[in-house]
């Protein structure tokens, strides 16, 4: 048997909308990939820009892709996860890249058969020049506990055994990623940290642009799983932790 033939497959899915100014650097990044057994699929939500073209221009990288209206980006996301045939599951949304063409190979050199593989994201601006890294970070050894916290590894950092992988919640508009990472830690029970950075994260992302109503929805997810004492109390911590980083970084 190869070494590609070892390997599992991964089903990387994006999501865009009207994305013309950003998913050509994802595709790129994509394609540059150097690893075998690679699933990608592009989930659009009915762009009317040049983003059809864009995927069009780029079909020998698409495996298979859609144009349709959905409920928003999580219903996109869903629809992603029903078409996915690969072993494990890595989002990606418009503008964002892999970290490297072998980081897969990379990931997997330390263990095969996990259930999550984590690791760190890079933000990037509109230039894709490298702002720096995000403000919360990943823990040394992670589980469902560890989001009391917040959300200490970012959706694009995450690789995640598509078996466990239920539906995002669409009650939640803009933070069902916190709510569905903190579901599949309550049901891996092996959790590789591959000390890596695994991609680089476009600035500026649907609960950053809705910040209030994202950290209310986070605030009663975090109640549900932790409950409300616990997680008033946790938000001290939170609260001070991103002023002090805002005021040395003037970004959060």
């Amino acid at each position: 048997m190869s070494e590609t033939a070892k390997l599992p497959k991964v089903s990387i899915i994006t999501v865009t909308y009207n994305a013309e100014a950003t998913l050509e650097r994802t595709l790129k990044s994509v394609a540059g990939l150097e690893y075998g057994p690679l699933e990608y699929l592009i989930i659009d939500g009915g762009s009317n820009d040049g983003t059809l073209a864009l995927i069009q221009d780029y079909e020998k990288v698409v495996d298979h892709w859609i144009s349709e209206p959905d409920e928003g980006l999580y219903d996109a996301m869903n629809k992603g996860m029903a078409l996915a045939k690969g072993d494990y599951l890595w989002f990606l949304n418009a503008g964002d890249e892999v970290a490297a063409p072998d980081v897969l190979q990379r990931v997997f050199a330390l263990d095969a058969g996990a259930d999550m593989y984590y690791g760190d994201t890079l933000i990037v601006d509109a230039g894709g020049q490298v702002v720096g890294p995000r403000r919360l970070q990943p823990p040394e050894y992670l589980c469902w506990r560890d989001f009391q916290r917040g959300m200490l590894v970012s959706h694009q950092a995450l690789i995640v055994a598509r078996h466990l992988a239920g539906p995002y919640d669409l009650r939640y508009r803009f933070s069902a990623d916190y709510d569905w990472v903190l579901r599949l830690l309550r049901r891996s029970k092996h959790i590789v940290n591959t000390r890596l950075v695994l991609a680089r994260f476009l600035d500026g992302g649907l609960t950053k642009q809705n910040i209030i109503p994202g950290l209310w929805e986070r605030f009663t997810i975090m109640n549900k799983n932790y409950g409300y004492f616990t997680t008033l109390f946790n938000h001290i911590g939170i609260t001070c932790k991103f002023l002090v980083f805002w005021i040395k970084n003037r970004r959060f």
